[in-house]
């Protein structure tokens, strides 16, 4: 995992300033801001080793927040002019160190790094803020945190969710609440009179927020106070939402491109020189030899490449477990090329191009031999890229990708280069350090890209023996050889088959959506009396707050919040809202499911998605390139999408097979709960079963609105769903959400029961496990922070719910792949999506495939309650369902 530091360059730059004694270099230049900045900037740098950096400025005086009130800032004095005129000299600091600034104008530092924060290409980065504005508080989550100076610029307060529940008693969102009540002179915005820190943390340890504080004034205690919260009710939401960070600034660049390099480079020393920062040109010099010292180090541990003749070579792989790794032009392997490949047997390595590879005998049949076992990185890849490549591969013994999956499924680093590190056996360069990252890829070739991967190969087989003992101590080998690396056969099979689609009917389907839209439009002008931008919020929000006077539910930084939350609430009160929400969504599924599949399309006239078996902490498989397990289909629209997806002949047939409430079913199983287990053995439909149990009355009594609560009570359970997420999901309140749970645990004791004891099982081990054995580790089980400890607790309660439904699937695909083989059926397995497989099959297997599929997968892990499978057959995706 990378971590991305953002850095508030006005807060620092201040703090510095009135830090640090006024300094000068000899030209004249005032210093000490950029000083203090500098030595703040390298111990971040030395003590976080960020991979990203981003340093945020305010672009000027006047911002949006303005437009609310006019007084914003307005107490502050004029900057003066021994700082204002080292900003520039900052900026030459940070561009000699190739570090990215921004700033936009009407907008604050606080809202470019707030933006930057919490961008979707942000989520898989750690990030930590450092700035002395406490607003920025609000932005902490599990991978944000904020670094907040204490003393000068250089030690520091961290801050995550924990540490502001420490300090507040409050979650991050509740900063500006606080900031709402008890106002912040620095920024001129004025709160309630009167209400301090102390006061405001008591009034939100009553009430969540400042909404919910002025909507009761008479249960607040005093009747000043009282008195003081109804006449600036209005200032202390204007207050609160000056204190909210904007987090949808335009920005003129990717995530990707804040990526840092080298940090002591000869530019830094020069800007440090004339800056006249002789400590820090010390300590550059220090970590410049040093940083030489370990790069020629490096360079010179040795990895013995070498060239072989083919009768060399042949005997050379003569040998078991030997390892390989095959290396590609780009991640996915169905569009990119082999362009080379590595083996090592620990003390010397062979590189072999492509082309190489293709003419030498001796690895083509080492390469297909099963009993010449073998070891690599990413089975499921290698085997595309060399079934592309012309080439076939067997005998591979072990993947060290999925077995480091196994032994810590939540952990994000997995590349070679995270593993070396993680379990201390050397140190490679990551493959993003040597190729250099999305445009700014290069492509290696000759003795670069050879020293490359014969540095990665070596790795490779350094890793296999620690990383091997660690999995069978955690006694997961089976998991590996029995489920993970037989799958891996079967998901690039799928892969390499995929799934043909009907390009007519997709072409047809955009037309019929354009026109579904055009018409939605039409109606929605009508009812709102007007055209507008209905993908505009800001006009959206004039329409249906301002002109149609629907209530105000949401506000956000410019202006009326429009989002689907509050939509879905306010459909009851306008019939327009229903079709701004049938807009959208079919907006959607025609620029995602639609034009999008279209660029997924290949010259087969075929999409081929990718598989992920590394990516969930459940087990389960994800599908990207395109996402086959997202299509929506509660709305009509979305279900036809599985129109276009057809059999690849004519004469053929889709097949889908469903797992009927596998979940549930695990359920009923860990649980043992009678009551429960006899609703499936008896094959009732399990949500009237509960409806009737919990309700009280006769099957012919449960009402379709008992059932859809019973379903989500049902459900939600398998999530560890809490009273508040039960009523958000039914439209009732936590007291009768909370009643409904409390009587569902009654009807069915074993499933509290088991709930208590996985949980404290948990806690005891640290790890929850599936009936097949995977874990995943749970340390927040012991966080002292009651929401951390909550979401852990739920987790493990759920994981060994979804964990065994996913490899139950799992191991069905295995067995039905192997019987297609061994029965020489010509039918194909296509598609995993969640609790689903679909098939490709032929008119003649129909039958037998029917009993098949069904017998398979309802066998494949024997439970105490039955599995059982839907089987669905027609001439699309669609009509099989």
């Amino acid at each position: 995992m990378g971590k991305l530091v953002l850095i508030d360059g006005n807060s620092i730059l201040f703090r510095a300033f009135y830090a640090l004694p006024l300094l000068s270099n000899s030209s004249g230049n005032f210093t000490n801001a950029v000083y203090g900045f500098s030595m703040m900037l390298m111990k971040v740098l030395e003590e976080e080793k960020p991979t990203h950096v981003l340093v945020a400025f305010d672009a000027g005086k006047t911002t949006f927040r303005h437009e609310t009130y006019q007084e914003y800032k307005g107490g502050r004095q004029k900057t003066p002019s021994e700082l204002s005129e080292q900003f520039p000299l900052v900026k030459e600091v940070l561009d000699a160190f190739g570090i990215r600034y921004f700033e936009k104008e009407q907008y604050e530092a606080d809202d470019i790094i707030g933006t930057i924060a919490n961008h979707p290409d942000t989520k898989p980065l750690d990030t930590r803020i450092v700035s002395g504005d406490k607003d920025l508080l609000q932005l902490v989550n599990e991978t944000v945190h904020v670094l907040f100076p204490r003393k000068g610029v250089t030690e520091v307060d961290r801050y995550d969710i924990s540490a502001i529940d420490e300090k507040y008693g409050l979650q991050p969102h509740q900063i500006i609440d606080l900031k709402g009540l008890m106002g912040d002179s620095s920024d001129n915005i004025p709160g309630i009179p009167g209400v301090g820190e102390k006061t405001a943390l008591k009034l939100l340890n009553q009430f969540p927020s400042v909404e919910e504080i002025v909507a009761h004034p008479e249960e607040l205690p005093g009747k000043k106070l009282r008195e003081k919260v109804k006449e600036f009710q209005e200032q202390a939401l204007m207050s609160k939402e000056l204190a909210t960070i904007f987090t949808e600034v335009p920005l003129s660049f990717k995530i990707g491109e804040l990526v840092i390099g080298e940090l002591y480079t000869d530019t830094v020393f020069d800007i440090f020189k004339k800056l006249e920062f002789n400590t820090l040109l010390d300590r550059i010099q220090k970590k410049k030899s040093k940083s030489t010292e370990e790069k020629n180090e490096q360079e010179i541990t040795p990895v013995n490449l070498f060239q072989p003749g083919e009768p060399e070579l042949k005997r050379w792989l003569n040998q078991t477990n030997l390892a390989f790794t095959v290396e590609a032009s780009q991640e996915n392997p169905h569009h990119a090329q082999m362009i080379g490949l590595a083996i090592s047997d620990g003390e010397k390595q062979v590189y072999l191009s492509t082309e190489n590879a293709k003419r030498s005998p001796a690895f083509v049949t080492w390469l297909a031999d099963e009993k010449a076992t073998k070891i690599t990185y990413d089975a499921k890849k290698a085997k595309l890229l060399l079934h592309y490549s012309g080439f076939q591969v067997e005998g591979i013994e072990f993947d060290t990708l999925l077995a480091a999956y196994l032994l810590n499924p939540s952990e994000a680093g997995q590349e070679i280069s995270d593993l070396m590190r993680r379990y201390d056996v050397g140190v490679i360069p990551p493959d993003e350090e040597v190729y250099g990252k999305g445009a700014k890829r290069v492509a290696l070739e000759g003795e670069e890209l050879a020293s490359h991967l014969a540095r990665k190969c070596h790795a490779l087989y350094q890793l296999f023996p620690v990383i091997k003992d660690h999995l069978t101590q955690d006694q997961m080998d089976e998991l590996l050889y029995e489920l993970e690396l037989p799958l891996t056969d079967v998901l690039a099979k799928m892969e390499q088959i995929g799934v043909k689609v009907d390009q007519e009917r997709l072409n047809e389907m955009g037309t019929e959506l354009k026109e579904k839209m055009d018409g939605l439009q039409a109606e929605i002008y009508e009812l709102a009396g007007s055209t507008f931008n209905i993908n505009s919020p800001k006009q959206l929000g004039v329409i249906l707050f301002d002109k149609l006077g629907l209530p105000v539910l949401k506000k956000t930084k410019t202006g009326y919040s429009t989002s689907a939350d509050v939509l879905e609430k306010l459909a009851p009160q306008h019939e327009i809202v229903d079709k701004i929400l049938h807009y959208r969504q079919v907006g959607k599924l025609h620029s995602t499911y639609v034009e999008g599949l279209k660029k997924e399309i290949l010259t087969d006239g075929k999409v081929h998605t990718r598989f992920n078996q590394t990516i969930t902490a459940t087990g389960r498989l994800s599908s990207t390139e395109p996402n086959l397990q997202n299509i929506p289909i509660r709305l009509e629209e979305g279900r036809k999408i599985r129109q276009i997806f057809i059999p690849s002949s004519a004469k053929w047939h889709i097949l889908a097979a469903d797992y009927s409430q596998v979940e549930l079913r695990v359920l009923a199983h860990l649980s043992a709960d009678d009551n429960l287990q006899a609703a499936f053995q008896q094959d009732m439909d399990i949500h009237t079963k509960t409806a009737m149990d919990v309700f009280g009355v006769q099957v012919e009594d449960v009402t379709s609105l008992m059932r859809r609560q019973a379903k989500a009570v049902n459900f939600g359970i398998v999530y560890g769903i809490s009273d508040f997420g039960l009523s958000q999901n039914l439209n009732i309140t936590r007291k009768e959400a909370k009643a409904f749970i409390d009587r569902y645990f009654e009807t069915f004791p074993g499933v509290k029961g088991y709930m208590e004891k996985v949980v404290a099982q948990a806690k005891e081990d640290g790890y929850v496990k599936t009936l097949l054995g995977r874990k995943r580790y749970l340390p927040d089980l012991h966080s002292r922070n009651f929401n951390v400890r909550s979401f852990a607790e739920r987790t493990a309660m759920n994981t060994p719910i979804q964990g065994t439904a996913a490899d139950i699937i799992k191991r069905a695909m295995i067995q039905i792949a192997t019987q297609l083989v061994d029965q020489q059926l010509e039918s194909k397995m296509l598609l995993q999506v969640h609790d689903e497989l679909i098939f490709e099959v032929p008119e003649g297997e129909l039958a037998e495939m029917k009993t098949l599929v069904r017998s398979t997968m309802e066998n494949t892990l024997p439970l105490s309650v039955p599995l059982k499978v839907d089987v669905s057959v027609g001439k699309s995706w669609y009509e099989a369902k």
